[in-house]
């Protein structure tokens, strides 16, 4: 049931947060928003470290390699293999008019539900990563550390499923269709799980490389993304004080319940 439930708690997140086109009048005021964005920055870099980065050496140190390697090339790996992603991928950064990625005739509204779409696939993979250590045992991973790690993700999904559906509520969507179009660009995050569950099964001695790749897949989108979208010309940095508040109550949940 946990594992059910791992897999399914950050698209429950998104479609939440999507929700709230029928709940508030207007979209989040900028500064609610990069408060948020903050927040989620620091609960996904805090689970990249407790959740994945620390679980990949404690592995390595356990199958008798070199406890360093498998960290450093499977994040090095997730920063590249995103890179690549986003040179590919049509989509509209959150913080940014101008689409990146190949050139398609695609709405703007596509575009930016492919950008979250985008930065939900490392988070689908990390999940799917935990929830396949826990099945596999002695890794260190518990079903308890995969649930929170997904609880995290859940978490940081809620103002990203808000972020989507609310503009285009704004700029004349109907509710319905806004709220598919948040709720949708959380689906890949199951999918990813499941892949990766399946595909872990077969390689168990690829886990520490695949915690680690995950994890830096998760930081590119940090920095890349969700960092300069908080960011705020303010003196007062709410960006970076959602930044700390996320990081601190990822890590406790990590450290108390992982």
């Amino acid at each position: 049931m946990f594992a059910t439930l791992s897999v399914l708690i950050p698209f429950i997140g998104t479609v939440a947060g999507s929700a709230m086109v029928f709940l508030m009048k207007n979209s989040l005021d900028g500064k609610t928003e990069k408060l948020l964005l903050g927040f989620a920055s620091g609960v996904m870099l805090a689970a990249s470290v407790w959740s994945l980065l620390i679980p990949s050496i404690d592995m390595s140190v356990n199958m008798g390699t070199c406890k360093w390697i498998p960290a450093a090339f499977g994040f090095l790996a997730g920063i590249f293999f995103l890179t690549g992603l986003d040179k590919i991928v049509p989509h509209l950064r959150l913080d940014n008019d101008k689409p990146e990625g190949l050139k398609f005739r695609i709405k703007k509204s596509t575009m930016l539900a492919l950008a979250v779409t985008f930065h939900n696939i490392p988070e689908g993979m990390a999940v799917g990563v935990a929830v396949a250590g826990a099945f596999t045992g002695n890794t260190g991973i518990t079903m308890a550390a995969a649930f929170t790690l997904a609880s995290g993700v859940a978490i940081q999904n809620f103002p990203e499923g808000a972020i989507i559906s609310m503009p285009l509520k704004n700029e004349g969507m109907p509710k319905l269709k806004a709220f598919i179009y948040g709720a949708m660009s959380g689906i890949v995050e199951p999918i990813c799980a499941v892949i990766t569950i399946a595909l872990t099964g077969l390689i168990i001695p690829a886990l520490p490389y695949l915690l680690a790749f995950a994890a830096g897949a998760m930081v590119y989108v940090v920095v890349e993304e969700l960092i300069p979208a908080a960011q705020s010309e303010d003196s007062f940095n709410l960006g970076t004080i959602g930044v700390a508040f996320g990081f601190v109550a990822m890590m406790i949940l990590d450290i108390n319940f992982g």
